[in-house]
Formats: structure tokens, sequence, C-alpha cells
């Protein structure tokens, strides 16, 4: 039998969470925050998910002037189910005016036969700062990838700043794996920082090893993309990448 559910939490100035509700697998649990006046959630799962069929939803609002920081205990693991259907996971973030959102889930893992739509939407007003990072595995350890579709649209003061869509696995379109997308390797991620400063002096397009790229956006925004032999190594490059734009 396939579950629905939707987990949500909000953030207030000062470290608050007036709102802090689990469902179903998703259980988001307070944690101690390494910075004052922050407000730390570490999502924690309550059993095997998502699987074929599932409709998940973890939704997120940081309110005007609060600091909300978003962890997970775990990787999260998309696994087949009984009737083929595809699992769903929508996840819907909000920042408010001189709030902040670093979202740092654990890998999402493509599991052999498993179906997955996964879709994250961001809100953010003029002046709100975002650190989200995204990393996907396909297969476990010496198992074929499922099938992942995998789309991020961010909006800033209601204007597009970025949509993208990657789908790799059996049924994705040809090339996935190709020289032009994952070129062989099995795990990918994106850093996606904005700052209302790099307004002024946004960060230069460069390459971060062989296999990574740092982008600016117009937004203000930097976009840092990155293929990876293994887990591992994926984010030893993107941690490296969020310690230079985010610092001092």
């Amino acid at each position: 039998m396939s579950v629905r559910a939707t987990a949500r939490i909000v953030a207030a100035p000062g470290g608050a969470l007036p709102v802090l509700e689990s469902s179903g697998p998703l259980a988001v649990r307070r944690t101690r925050a390494r910075r004052p006046h922050t407000a730390r959630v570490t999502v924690v799962g309550a059993m095997s998910a998502p699987l074929g069929g599932d409709r998940l939803a973890l939704e997120a609002v940081v309110r005007d002037g609060a600091r909300l920081t978003v962890d997970a205990a775990a990787a999260t693991v998309s696994l087949p189910g009984r009737t083929g259907e595809a699992a769903h996971y929508d996840v819907r973030l909000t920042v408010g005016e001189d709030a902040e959102l670093v979202w740092l889930p654990e890998q999402l893992i493509a599991a052999h036969r498993s179906d997955l739509r996964m879709r994250t939407t961001v809100d953010l007003a003029v002046t709100a700062r975002l650190v989200l990072r995204e990393e996907q595995v396909l297969g476990r350890t010496g198992e074929p990838p499922g099938t992942l579709a995998a789309r991020l649209t961010v909006h800033r003061a209601g204007r597009p700043l970025l949509d993208q869509e990657l789908a790799c696995g059996p049924g994705a379109p040809d090339g996935w794996d190709g020289p032009a997308v994952l070129a062989g390797h099995r795990a990918v991620g994106q850093l996606l920082v904005v700052r209302p400063e790099f307004a002024q002096k946004p960060p230069e397009a460069r390459l971060l090893g062989e296999t990574a790229v740092l982008t600016p956006l117009a937004g203000p925004a930097a976009l840092v993309t990155a293929v990876a032999p293994d887990a591992l190594r994926l984010r030893r490059v993107l941690d490296e990448a969020v310690d230079d734009l985010t610092g001092p």
C-alpha cells in the first residue's frame, strides 16, 4: 500500500520553530544549532521510503528575519514498489525577507528498479539568503541504477532564477550517461548559493577540479554542478564550494 505524507517546518526569528510536523516516513526533529539565533532541524527516516507509488512532501517556511538549517540523519534510498508505479517526492521551500535557509540533505540513492520523480520548488524574497545542496547517487554499491527524474525550480521576488531538470537511469532520454551529462560517473550534484552581495561582486566562473564547475547566475546567485565516481568524492567537492562561496 502506497503512502501519502507531508511534513512541515516553519521557522521564526530567534531560533523559534512554531510549526514542526512529522508525517509518515518523514520525521522532523529539532537538533542543536551551531550558530546563535538559528533553528536546526534534522530529517530522520521513520521507515523505508520513498517506495514506488508513494507521494511524499516536505515543506519549509522561513519567516522574515529567521534563520533555519535543515539536514538529514541518513541518505534517502528510492526503492521499487509492488505495483511498478513511480514514487513522487516534492520539496517546497519559502524564504522571507532578511531570512536564511541552509538546506543540506544527505544523498538521494536511486536503487535498482526504483522509479522516483523528485521536484524541489524554492520561492525567495529579495533579501533572502539560500544555500541548497542536492546530491544523487545512481544505484547502491555493485548494482545498476534506478530511474530518477529530478527538477529544481527557484524564483526570487517572483522572477525565475533557475529551472533545470535531470533524468537518468532506465527510461531516461538517450545520452544521460554520455560525455555531455554524467560521462559514466555514478554521483551527480549541485550547490546553489544565493546572497544579495553577489549583485555587486559576483563569483567568477571557474572549474573546480576536473568534473565540477562554478557558474554565476543573474539573481544574484552562484551554481556549482559536479559529477564524481562516488558519493564521497562528490561531497568533498561540494563542501569545498560551500566554504568558498559562504566564507568571510
